[in-house]
This record gives C-alpha cells, structure tokens and sequence, in this order.
C-alpha cells in the first residue's frame, strides 16, 4: 500500500507539475485548489469565476474531489514542496495556520487595511486568517455542521413537525421507518461521521460541555459520564441508516433526501447547495432545522482561501482574488448557492432563502452570546492531529469495531492524548 501510494502521489505531483507552469508569463490567471467537485459546489465557484472574468483574470481549476479535504490537502503538501503552489487553495483552520507559521503564505495587509476586514469578520475566523498579525488568508464563507435537512413531503407525509430535542428525533426516524421510508441518509465516511458526531455531542450536553471538551481538551469531559450518552446516543442513529451507507458520497446522500428517498440528512449548510441545484425551495420542498438541542448555538468551520507566496508576476492576480474573495457581492451570491453563509457580517441577508436568513441570524447570535464554537470534525476545534484522532475513534465506535461507549471514551482519551 505504501509502494503504491507513493506512486500515485508521484503521478499527481507530475500532473499538477505540468498543469501550472513555476514561471507563468504575466498573465491575469488566477490557479484554485480546491475540492468543490459537487454540482452545488462547482455553481458556487462560478460566481467567483465570473466576478473575477469580469476583471479580466481567467481561471485554472485543480480541483481534488473528496467531501472532507483530505485528498486535496495530500496534493497541496506536495505541490508546495516541490515549490510550485497555487496561487490560492481552498484550506481549513489549522491547515492555513500551519502553511502561515511556515512562512509559505503571502502578506495580504495593505489590502486588508484598505478593506477594514478586521472590523466585518468575526474575530473567531480572524484567528485562522491572521498569523503574527499578518493577513494570510480570506474566508468566502462561515458554514455550520449543525442541521437537519428534511424533505417536507416525507415529513408530511408520516405527520413529523421539527424535533425539538433529541429523544423527538428519534421518534421521528421510527414514523420514517415504520412508512417505509429511509429515516437517515448517511454517507459512510469517516469525516461525515464525526461530523455528525459533533452535533450529538452538543445536543447531548450542551454548548458548555461541547467547549470543555473539544476546544479545551478537558479530561473530565472527554472521560465524563456525558461523552459515554453521547455515544450512546450515536449508537441510536445507527439502527436508521440503509445498509448500503458505507462510504457513500455526503451529496449522494443529500441526494437521496431531495428524491424523497430518506427523510433526513445530518450535514453542514454545504449540502443546502444541492438542493438550490436541484431547484428546491426552502420552506416548500425541503426544512432545514438546528440539530434538536442545539439551537441557539451554530458549530462551525468555513471555507477560507491561502494565499501563498508566488512569484512577482502572479502577485497581482492573487492580489485581485483575495479582494473580489472579500467583496459584499461576491460574499452574497456565493453563498447563496453554496448554502453558507458571508464570512464578513455586514452583507444583508436580502438574496437569501428562509435557510441562509435563519443561517446568518444564528451565526449573529451565537457570535454575541459565545455560542459561536469550531468543529472538532472539520478541523476548526483542534489541530488536524487531534481532529484526525477523534474523527478514527468515531468512525471505528460507528461500524462496530469498537463495542461499548465506555471503550470508546476510553479510546477517545487516548487517542486524543496521543495526538496532541
């Protein structure tokens, strides 16, 4: 295995080697990373392409498919070791910190001072884009894992209203299956998993525990009584899943919710996209609902661009990206489609559908009341070491392997313990 992922990393370096030349001439050519390859998605990026088409700046895609990032992370490490990054990438928390404290990225300040983005983007955000005091890196957006997506046809159809707690949930999925119907559609892979799992964790305890025990790595909370109803809780979820999740793709599964074969997914804001592709209305043909005992607070992570440190001649179309990136109209139409909502908290909520309303009063709100906390699943809680560590221990209590909540408390602490 290890033979022959060093090939395929070899063969994947060579490709993008070719497909971005080191030295470009001085074109207006912005070159994006990223792992946006679901219809949603790539309707979203558009808005970006086309803002920036405008300026005269064209777009060289190197788009890595993956849900959670992973693979598109593993092509960016080795293209910015062999000294041929992309203008920007698409990147997560930790992930543009690290890159940041490396000093792969390049200084965005003149333009962040120009732009006043310290004073529109919530200082939570701030601490993943600024390093040292440097501007390194833009957020297009602020997505929260913490929703339910519904298709209102089915809901209606067994006489479900919105869970208000998670024991209602559970009744609801059991109406799903009774009628027939796939309660929850779930892709099978690690990261939406524990991505689920961060939902659980907040609905079982609350916003307080959730902050003991993933941002502040509190032993008594990660070992507590509260994280063993946490998985148990978890476990429950299990029993509703179709026997065919495993390793199914999130907009599969977002899929089988807007062709009313389940009921419900458990995903970030992300998968609101899909539903906007396949010309749904909210309120209408689908309800998107904070995960039961969680409203109130919004768990989030969010899509920011890094800017690396390029040569002299590709400066000013990164310069253009990061600046249409931050502009109001860009932050509203891309968000729109993507599901998300504006990572700068000035732009109005007037093009947004009853979801992205609620999405962007929520983030206010949470923001104000302290409730505002990152995703231990998508890397804005922990470091990628820790996050990876939670993520296996989920995904193995999940598919069985391992047996009890209290083995997997157990495993928790000890992999968390391990990865710090």
């Amino acid at each position: 295995m290890l033979k022959k992922s060093k090939l395929l990393a070899g063969a994947m370096l060579a490709a993008f080697s070719l497909a971005i030349p080191a030295h470009a001439a001085d074109v207006k050519e912005v070159q994006m990373l990223h792992w946006w390859t679901s219809g949603g998605e790539a309707a979203a990026l558009a808005t970006l392409k086309d803002y920036l088409a405008k300026e005269g700046y064209t777009w060289k895609d190197v788009p890595i498919a993956g849900g959670g990032g992973s693979a598109a992370m593993t092509t960016l490490k080795a293209m910015v070791a062999a000294g041929n990054p992309p203008t920007a990438s698409q990147i997560l928390g930790y992930y543009a910190l690290d890159y940041a404290k490396a000093g792969k990225l390049n200084n965005l300040n003149e333009l962040a001072t120009k732009e006043h983005w310290a004073d529109v983007i919530p200082k939570a955000l701030q601490k993943f884009a600024v390093t040292d005091g440097n501007w390194d890196a833009v957020p297009v957006n602020i997505h929260s894992v913490n929703w339910l997506w519904i298709n209102k046809a089915v809901m209606d159809k067994i006489g479900a209203t919105e869970p208000k707690n998670f024991d209602e949930f559970i009744a609801m999925l059991d109406k799903a299956k009774k009628a027939g119907v796939i309660p929850l559609a779930l892709g099978g892979q690690p990261w939406q998993e524990a991505t689920m799992f961060d939902s659980v964790v907040m609905s079982t305890g609350g916003p307080d525990f959730y902050k003991k025990a993933f941002v502040d790595l509190d032993p008594a909370a990660l070992k507590s009584d509260t994280m063993k109803k946490a998985f148990d809780n978890l476990a429950k979820l299990r029993d509703y899943v179709d026997p065919n999740y495993a390793g199914r793709d999130w907009n599969l599964a977002t899929a089988m919710v807007i062709k009313g074969d389940a009921l419900v997914q458990v995903m970030g804001d992300w998968a609101k996209g899909e539903f906007s592709v396949a010309k749904k209305t909210a309120g209408t043909d689908f309800m998107c609902y904070r995960f039961p005992g969680t409203d109130g607070s919004v768990i989030y992570n969010a899509d920011m661009f890094a800017m690396f440190q390029v040569p002299a001649d590709r400066r000013g179309a990164q310069l253009a990206l990061a600046d249409a990136t931050m502009s109001p109209a860009v932050q509203s139409a891309f968000n729109v489609i993507k599901g998300s909502v504006p990572a700068r908290m000035d732009v109005p909520d007037t093009a947004f559908d009853l979801c992205g309303k609620k999405g962007i009063a929520d983030v206010k709100k949470a923001d104000a009341a302290g409730t505002f906390v990152g995703s231990m699943a998508q890397n804005y809680a922990q470091p990628p070491a820790v996050a990876t560590a939670y993520t296996d221990v989920v995904t193995k209590f999940f598919h069985g392997q391992i047996k009890t909540s209290d083995a997997a408390v157990t495993e928790l602490v000890k992999a968390i313990d391990a990865a710090k």
